[in-house]
């Protein structure tokens, strides 16, 4: 077994639910499960304590709460009182405390004034901050796949959460990378604090890894695949210090993991988010 590297986790969105693909990360040094309460129609905690409760301790777990079931779609709610009995009922799912539990898109629930959404997402910040101190979580953060709707609404009214997760890679659009940033500096969170999702956009089978050479992010990518270095460059699109992607293949784990020794051209970077703020500003209004 590898030693434990925090900077990838397994995320389990759209990844098997198998022991075989578990114990596979374990032997790669991936120690870090992400999930949510809604993933796998809603039965994903259930799923691995049943299929693979022993190894439970050998991971951290994060998790998220904030989608609830109900007959033949899911709903989505930021009440405190179901967040905190969504949390309870993670614990007996899980048969373990979780590690991290995020607020789950919260913007998904924050259609209305600002002042209605702040207090809104205030509550349910404090529900999950709560649930924390109760010790029915580790620490708990917010995951939000459009943080420009979360960026304004930041105050001191607002818990701090341990940890930010958003979308990260190359086609992460210039708005939602810059309300990234803006909600990193608010929250005063590190690079260790932040975490990355999506890092393919769904899949690394999608046309666009076929007409673009992620490799000219590298300092020397002769030696890496595309995927490997569009993998990288994640960690830099925005800054964050933990990815978690989705795989039923280990040898694909096994593959962004040797990514991780790869060095990224920072000024590369630099140059193709001023690119993609130039092409925002340059859209009709």
């Amino acid at each position: 077994m590898r030693v434990a590297d925090p900077r990838v986790a397994l995320g389990l969105h759209r990844s098997r639910h198998e022991r075989c693909l578990l114990t596979r990360a374990l032997d790669l040094g991936v120690t870090v499960i992400d999930t949510s309460t809604n993933y796998l129609g809603f039965l994903s905690h259930e799923t691995l304590s049943r299929t693979a409760g022993d190894l439970m301790p050998k991971f951290t777990i994060s998790t998220k709460v904030g989608y609830f079931r109900r007959p033949g779609r899911a709903e989505h709610s930021l009440d405190p009182l179901r967040l905190r009995a969504a949390i309870e009922q993670t614990v007996r799912d899980l048969g373990r405390e979780p590690d991290l539990v995020f607020l789950h898109n919260p913007e998904h629930s924050l259609h209305e004034t600002a002042r209605h959404s702040r207090d809104a997402l205030a509550r349910a910040c404090t529900a999950l901050e709560d649930a924390t101190a109760r010790g029915l979580c580790g620490a708990w953060g917010i995951a939000s796949w459009d943080p420009t709707r979360l960026s304004g609404l930041i105050q001191t009214s607002v818990p701090r959460p341990s940890v930010l997760m958003v979308r990260a890679g190359l086609l992460v659009g210039a708005r939602t990378l810059d309300a990234a940033d803006a909600l990193s500096a608010a929250w005063r969170l590190d690079d260790g604090m932040v975490w990355g999702m999506s890092p393919f956009g769904g899949s690394t089978n999608t046309p666009v890894w076929d007409r673009v050479d992620p490799r000219v992010f590298l300092r020397d990518g002769a030696n890496s695949s595309r995927v490997q270095a569009a993998f990288r460059a994640a960690y830099l699109l925005p800054q964050v210090g933990t990815v978690a992607v989705g795989t039923n293949e280990p040898t694909h784990l096994s593959e962004l993991i040797s990514a991780l020794a790869c060095e990224v051209d920072e000024r590369a970077i630099d140059e193709y988010r001023s690119l993609l703020r130039d092409h925002v500003r340059s859209q009709p209004a």
